[in-house]
């Protein structure tokens, strides 16, 4: 299968729940657009999180995403009741797209098995209605990966980064039984296996435009 490139993201809205989130399900990609983009600009929004993990999540951006021009909205909705909280969360995912257009826009699922990924997924589609939008998957406990039609392809060293920065930025998390390279690492080589790559990250795309 041809791939099909990224050309000419200058502006990325992402979505997390909560702090790691995104680098788990989508650190590969922010590298590689960091890369790839000079002057990229990324709009990191989250829902939940303290200060000390909101402190997390800014080092993470920068590390994952060198050189771009980062603006943060960090929230403090309680983990595990954004679905209790839908009325804020949903002005949240407004003011974010408010901000101004946004060539990609990255969130999760929509039948992630956590009620927060999954509250913010289904507020995603009313509020961007013309960016492409990438839904990451995150492995867990509850085995809701499920088929992904998006593959991005990750060089070794690129994946290897990815885990690196991962335990860099989220010290907070590493006495998590499943926090370890064999599963960040694992997941990416049966993703890479599916694509035909040795490592990848994959996604789901509801609806897309095809400029010839």
């Amino acid at each position: 299968m041809r791939p099909l490139r990224l050309s000419g993201v200058a502006r990325v809205v992402v979505l997390g729940a909560h702090p790691d989130d995104l680098e788990i399900a989508a650190g590969g990609l922010l590298l590689l657009l960091a890369e790839a983009s000079p002057g990229l600009c990324v709009h990191y929004v989250l829902l939940s999180g303290d200060t000390a993990r909101h402190a997390e999540a800014r080092a993470a951006a920068a590390a994952f995403l060198p050189g771009a021009q980062l603006s943060f909205d960090l929230h403090d909705l309680p983990d595990g009741q954004v679905p209790a909280h839908w009325g804020r969360a949903k002005a949240i995912v407004e003011a974010a797209a408010r901000t101004g257009p946004a060539d990609l826009v990255l969130a999760p699922a929509l039948d992630d098995a956590h009620q927060d990924h999954r509250t913010l997924a289904e507020l995603v589609p009313t509020a961007f209605r013309d960016a492409l939008v990438l839904r990451y998957e995150i492995p867990k406990w509850d085995g809701d990966l499920g088929r992904p039609n998006v593959y991005v392809p990750l060089p070794d060293d690129v994946a290897r980064r990815k885990v690196e920065l991962l335990h860099a930025s989220y010290p907070s998390q590493k006495a998590r039984d499943w926090w370890d390279d064999e599963v960040f690492l694992g997941f990416a080589r049966l993703r890479g296996m599916e694509c035909r790559s040795r490592y990848a990250e994959a996604y789901r795309v509801e609806k897309a435009v095809l400029c010839l």
